[in-house]
């Protein structure tokens, strides 16, 4: 059975000492709880070097917020995935709503990325979601399709299994606001339903498939609680050991 997955995304928060000593202070709820699921973190670049030393041997899984889709190069400003992996890195979020809406990737230039991240080592968390006008449009499932398919494009099953899906509804990012526990197991299907369609059964039952958008300790469980949602990638409340932890213990409750 796939174990839930509780991944923390920092973004452009925390010095070095905050980072080490939030990563330390989100260990023993991992290690409490490593049976039935996992927890990671994604600090800033800077820091994945300190933070990869405060974790080693612990429970927690490291990854990076984004990567480059060439090993090594003439690439000013960029991470690899092989310099990922080396600094201890499992995990590398790709095509998070803020790099495609901000910064302006495209399926394209994600599905390189996916793919040079599992070339690498690396498990790609694939961000996928609508924007609100999207929603408001019932544009969701187009959205979304157009997403999962075009980051996914060409991998293998074996690939696939070992991608992680998250699906972030962008209205509902460092919002407040956030879909409610059907809305989104309603998309997790859709999703789940997609990759049944191209990889067969086994692969979508293997994929975990994360909920991101304002997750906290007070609505955790009714997330994690549902069928299809199978973890849940938090942004500002994985900020603060206690609310993070408390979302790790909420998780594990709805393992139970």
């Amino acid at each position: 059975m796939k174990k839930m997955f509780i991944c923390g995304n920092w973004k452009m928060h925390t010095t070095r000492a905050e980072a080490v000593a939030l990563a330390q202070a989100v260990e023993p709820a991992a290690a409490a709880n490593a049976g039935i699921l996992e927890v990671g973190v994604c600090p800033p670049f800077v820091y994945l070097l300190p933070v990869a030393e405060a974790l080693r041997a612990s429970a927690v899984s490291l990854g990076a917020q984004d990567m480059y889709f060439e090993p090594k190069g003439a690439f000013t400003g960029e991470v690899s995935g092989p310099m990922l992996v080396d600094a201890g890195c499992k995990y590398a979020i790709i095509g998070h709503s803020e790099r495609r809406h901000v910064l302006g990737e495209t399926d394209g230039l994600i599905n390189r990325k996916v793919a040079a991240a599992h070339a690498a080592g690396l498990r790609p968390i694939l961000c996928v979601g609508e924007l609100l006008e999207e929603r408001e449009k019932g544009a969701t499932e187009e959205v979304v399709r157009r997403h999962v398919t075009g980051g996914l494009k060409g991998l293998s099953d074996a690939q696939v299994r070992d991608t992680v899906i998250a699906y972030e509804p962008v209205w509902a990012i460092g919002t407040g606001k956030n879909a409610t526990p059907d809305q989104a197991n309603e998309v997790h299907a859709f999703i789940r339903g997609l990759l049944r369609k191209s990889c067969g059964a086994d692969t979508a039952a293997a994929v975990r498939i994360q909920y991101g958008g304002s997750v906290k300790p007070e609505n955790a469980f009714e997330l994690m609680s549902r069928p299809e949602v199978n973890g849940a990638l938090v942004g500002g409340a994985s900020l603060k050991a206690d609310s993070f932890t408390a979302i790790i213990s909420e998780a594990a409750k709805a393992c139970r």
